[in-house]
């Protein structure tokens, strides 16, 4: 019988095997994981589970008899350790899987700081799965100091987080301002002003030197010679796709797994989708980290393993919560020249432009703003900058025009 193994049991993967079956596909399927748990969601880890709100069954995305019922055979809690492209074969735990064909949804990984940097110490941490969640909540307690280090959306809601708890926010960021490679200039000034009213410490243009303690943290010094008292560091500066196991089999990898429209990587039974795969989107090659992405790509790879042969066109989403601010964010802010902003204080938004053409939009407590804009990029309209910003104009009649 016709064989499919996914590697890599996170949202991806997940939506692969269950668009499979809902296809109609009668084969096998084996879906691997490293970590000894069934998927589950990766943004409540750092909010709502670590704040003991949420136990771990509610993360899982699936009730764990689904994949029982729908005949998708579970391997966690152990790695893959080799595959063999001309063999079309996977070794995991010991056991040597023939497929058919292969799907690596592999994900990412946080980049962690250097031993040499103290990254080894006790009390440092990243936020990506239960277990580093599960490693740091017992530090998690008021009056703590704790030091962030990076100034993406890790790092900010992990400060959230910390800051919610009472503890001793201090959050470091090497470039000038936070949210620098993702967000405009406003967005980044409308977040500091948020923090810093819950009383978090942001020091932007600091590198940070190295962390020391004898076995754990104890205090972080910086790159004009500051020492910073610490008592807990999480590091948030990125993540990078994990192609090992894709590298190994010979796939071709371009930052990430280098897959063409309709999720085949250079080797035609191989094929990679989510976090870990770049792909073309309109003249470049991109990744998307989002669970929008993950879900999405995956249904389209799953429907294109049984023949179907349609491009993927995402329509980029994504959100942040940090305290009370919900940010979402449609589109691609990449190449703009002028951001519009809609609004003040609590509510507000920030449309990106590049020329006349409306890229994106963040949308801070405002859905309105965030669900026409959405609407408005995918059906490639682009209101003048100037109606956008007159506070007296519905937005919802910019749609109609």
């Amino acid at each position: 019988m016709t064989h499919f193994v996914v590697i890599g049991a996170g949202q991806a993967g997940a939506s692969l095997v269950a668009k499979l079956r809902a296809e109609g596909f009668e084969g096998d399927i084996t879906l691997i994981g490293e970590e000894p748990v069934p998927p589950y969601q990766r943004p409540p880890l750092s909010k709502g589970y670590l704040l003991g709100e949420m136990a771990e069954e509610r993360l899982y995305l699936r009730p764990a008899e689904f994949y029982g019922d729908q005949r998708i055979t579970l391997r966690l809690g152990h790695p893959v350790t080799a595959v063999d492209a001309v063999a079309q074969t996977v070794t995991v735990g010991g056991d040597v899987l023939g497929y058919d064909q292969l799907a690596f949804t592999t994900g990412s990984r946080p980049r962690r700081l250097p031993d040499s940097m103290g990254g080894a110490l006790d009390g440092v941490h990243v936020v990506r799965t239960l277990a580093d969640v599960d490693q740091m909540a017992d530090a998690f307690r008021a009056g703590a100091r704790v030091l962030v280090v990076g100034g993406g959306y890790i790092g900010l809601e992990a400060a959230a987080v910390a800051s919610k708890t009472g503890m001793q926010v201090t959050l470091i960021e090497m470039a000038p301002r936070i949210l620098q490679r993702v967000a405009s200039p406003q967005t980044s000034d409308h977040f500091r002003a948020l923090h810093q009213a819950h009383g978090v410490r942001i020091m932007e243009g600091t590198v940070l030197q190295r962390l020391v303690g004898d076995h754990a943290v104890t205090a972080a010094v910086l790159g004009d010679g500051t020492e910073l008292s610490v008592d807990l560091v999480i590091v948030g500066i990125g993540i990078e796709p994990c192609t090992g196991l894709a590298q190994q089999a010979g796939v071709v990898c371009e930052n990430g797994i280098r897959v063409d429209a309709f999720g085949r990587t250079s080797d035609p039974q191989i094929w990679a989708a989510g976090d870990c795969a770049s792909f073309p989107y309109r003249g470049q090659r991109i990744r998307l980290e989002s669970v929008q992405n993950a879900i999405d790509q995956a249904e389209i790879v799953a429907r294109n393993m049984l023949g179907a042969d349609v491009a993927y066109d995402p329509h980029p989403w994504f959100w942040s919560d940090q305290y009370d601010a919900k940010l979402q964010i449609a589109g691609l802010n990449t190449g703009y020249d002028r951001v519009v902003t809609r609004g003040q204080g609590d509510a507000v938004s920030f449309w990106y432009y590049a020329g006349d053409q409306l890229l994106s939009v963040d949308a801070v407590n405002d859905p309105r703003a965030y669900m026409v804009g959405k609407r408005l990029i995918e059906g490639g309209k682009s209101p003048d900058a100037d109606a956008i910003a007159a506070p007296d104009i519905d937005l919802k009649a910019l749609l109609r025009a």
